[in-house]
Order: C-alpha cells, then sequence, then structure tokens
C-alpha cells in the first residue's frame, strides 16, 4: 500500500462521504438496524451516530484499512456502542455463520473488488429472516450520464480506492438470490455521474 492509499486517500473518502447529501441518505436507513449488526465496509464510521442504540446489542465493522479505524472507535465510543473492528475485506467476513440480524452495507459495494462473493458472504453471515439495509451509488438511468460513467470509470476507480460509478446494484442484489420490494432511486446533490443513488431493504433466501 503506497502513500496516497494509506494517508491521503482515507481522508479523501472519509471528507466526501461525509456530505450533507450522503449523510441523509445514510440516515434513511441505518436507524433501521437492530439487534447484532454486521455492517461492511465501516470505514471512519460515518454510520455510526445513526444507529439506533436502544436496538443495536453488538456492532461488528468490518473493514481491510486500519487508518480509518481511530475514527470510528471515537464514534463508537462516544455512542457508547458495543463495537468490534474487523480487519478484513468483504468477500472473506472472519465471522461464523449465522450470526448478524443485521448487515449494513452504505457507499461500499462500489469499491468490493467482486460484489458477487461478497454477497455471499453477507448471505452467510446473516440468520434466517435477517436483513440487508443497503444505500449504494451506480449506474444511472439516463444515457448521457452512463455514458459519462463509462468513461471516466477506469481513471476514477484508479483515483477513488477502487470505487467504481457505474455498478448495477438491483441486478448485482438480485444474481446473489436477495429480494428487495422496496427500492428506492434518486439522484442526490452533486456530480451526477457518482450521484445516482439505490437504497432499500433485501432479505436473503429464506
Amino acid at each position: 500500500m503506497g502513500f496516497y492509499d494509506k494517508r491521503i486517500l482515507p481522508k479523501v473518502v472519509h471528507f466526501t462521504c461525509g456530505q450533507k447529501p450522503a449523510m441523509k441518505q445514510r440516515a434513511k436507513v441505518v436507524p433501521l438496524a437492530e439487534g447484532r449488526v454486521v455492517e461492511v465496509g465501516i470505514g471512519s464510521g460515518l454510520n455510526i451516530p445513526y444507529y439506533d442504540t436502544r436496538k443495536v446489542t453488538h456492532l461488528w465493522g468490518v473493514d481491510p484499512s486500519r487508518e480509518m479505524w481511530a475514527i470510528a472507535e471515537r464514534h463508537a465510543n462516544e455512542r457508547h456502542i458495543d463495537a468490534e473492528f474487523l480487519q478484513a475485506g468483504a468477500e472473506s467476513i472472519p465471522l461464523e455463520r449465522h450470526v448478524a440480524d443485521t448487515v449494513v452495507m452504505t457507499f461500499t459495494l462500489c469499491t468490493v473488488p467482486e460484489p458477487g462473493p461478497a454477497l455471499e458472504e453477507i448471505r452467510r453471515v446473516l440468520k434466517p429472516g435477517g436483513k440487508l439495509l443497503f444505500c449504494e451509488h451506480g449506474e444511472a438511468p439516463d444515457a448521457s450520464v452512463r455514458r459519462w460513467q463509462r468513461r471516466l470509470n477506469p481513471v476514477w476507480r484508479c483515483l477513488g480506492g477502487g470505487c467504481n460509478l457505474n455498478r448495477r446494484v438491483p441486478d448485482l442484489l438480485r444474481q446473489a438470490g436477495f429480494r428487495c420490494d422496496d427500492l428506492q432511486t434518486m439522484y442526490i446533490p452533486g456530480w451526477r455521474p457518482a450521484c445516482f443513488n439505490y437504497w432499500g431493504t433485501a432479505f436473503p433466501p429464506s
């Protein structure tokens, strides 16, 4: 890992993902988490202020970057959340099968190298009847925006720590066997190629 990835990128990601439009999106899904929660891609802990401490009994924060954890741990301590941080990628979550009532994933699927195996891992750690709360950016519905996403994605991926502009979030969830009956979409304020959002609650096969 180079100087940029270790020292600069975490600050860039924390700043960018902490902008007001993205935080409003987090506020729509994170408070719905309950029980034992796994957050995939916890990063600097931007979701932590939105957890309902009356409903969440334990939080596992999964992320490959230790550089982000100092901020996340401070947020967890301030909110008095029983939190445990695990250094791992989404494709290999170091937890037993069926341990989580809820999995939370916000603005994470875009950076996961292998989204299919990552979603399979999420299915594995979810209890029967558990839920995946997600909010992600991805492929836009407008042809003109999609063209810019395709053109810019190679450069964006290099500068943004592997972030992809144009992943088809509903297709990825469906291919992994998840059902989402409340999928919502919209452009949030900002640069349109990076601002088409999908969010909702997804359920694994029963």
